[in-house]
């Protein structure tokens, strides 16, 4: 049975135009499945995040996944799921690893070291790499490159979003970093951007920036939807050259790419597409 996809994409729409833009580069069949993929990764987010989001939320999602692995649907994004796990090895494991990070969101959150901060941008964005990679006909390789991808989006997503996970009693910025660069707690919750909280940022930009190299070069061990990869890739790499640019500002404004640099960076991503970067040359 089919699931209902106009349900599916409004979801895509809803929450990541970054995400909606690139799935359009898939061959039709894949972009089904990121499409059902993207939208139950979403909706285990929104349980914690959202309206009503919780404990409850969460393993109510968590349900549906069970649900889907099982065969036996019930929401239309569970029947999404379903029918992209009858048509390619979508790994359990990934769920079951992302669940544990949107775990981690439920909580205050706070971060002891670097290993860990990985370790989460694994959980909840590298997972996801993990579900597309056969779907664009990736082997382990592939998904090891696709785990990277993700652990730079997620990261950029951590850096863009500094002043906002604050208010929500959120800390990513590993207490051993803060400690090693001289950066207070206070100074960020009083909106201080000091010299040494840009020599923090800048140190986890090189990080992102590394990722998303190693990421991208794994573009060329994937048979399907490279383009589509690629420019999920490339908008998210441009917020980090617009947190750069902005001194690192992002305690009280979000850095964010306007539609027309999305639509100039479809170009670049094509290119990628067709010569996959190696590791020391990615675009």
């Amino acid at each position: 049975m089919e699931p209902d996809w106009k349900a599916l994409l409004r979801v895509l729409r809803a929450h990541s135009a970054t995400f909606y833009l690139g799935s359009l580069l898939f061959p039709k069949e894949a972009r089904k499945g990121a499409w059902a993929v993207y939208a139950a990764c979403r909706l285990g987010d929104e349980a914690v995040d959202g309206e009503g989001g919780g404990p409850e939320a969460l393993e109510a999602w968590w349900a549906g996944v069970e649900r889907a692995y099982r065969g036996r649907p019930l929401a239309e994004w569970e029947k999404g799921l379903a029918w992209a796990l009858e048509r390619w090895d979508i790994p359990f494991e990934a769920f079951l690893h992302m669940r544990e990070g949107f775990q981690t969101d439920l909580g205050p959150v706070r971060l002891g070291t670097e290993a860990e901060l990985l370790r989460y941008c694994y959980q909840v964005a590298g997972t996801v790499g993990r579900m597309m990679a056969p779907i664009a006909g990736g082997g382990k390789e592939a998904e090891a490159r696709a785990v990277k991808l993700g652990q730079a989006m997620q990261l950029t997503n951590i850096l863009r979003d500094v002043g906002e996970d604050l208010e929500r009693d959120r800390v990513y910025l590993p207490s051993e970093l803060l400690k090693a660069y001289g950066v207070h707690l206070s100074d960020l919750e009083a909106g201080r951007i000091t010299p040494e909280y840009r020599a923090l940022m800048a140190h986890l930009e090189g990080k992102a920036r590394a990722l998303y190299r190693e990421g991208l070069a794994g573009l060329g061990h994937l048979k399907v939807g490279r383009a589509a990869i690629a420019l999920a890739a490339l908008q998210y790499r441009g917020i980090l050259d617009k947190l750069r640019l902005s001194g690192y500002d992002n305690l009280g404004r979000r850095a964010h790419l306007k539609a027309w640099e999305r639509v100039l960076l479809v170009p670049k991503a094509f290119l990628a597409a067709r010569f996959p970067p190696r590791l020391e040359e990615s675009p």
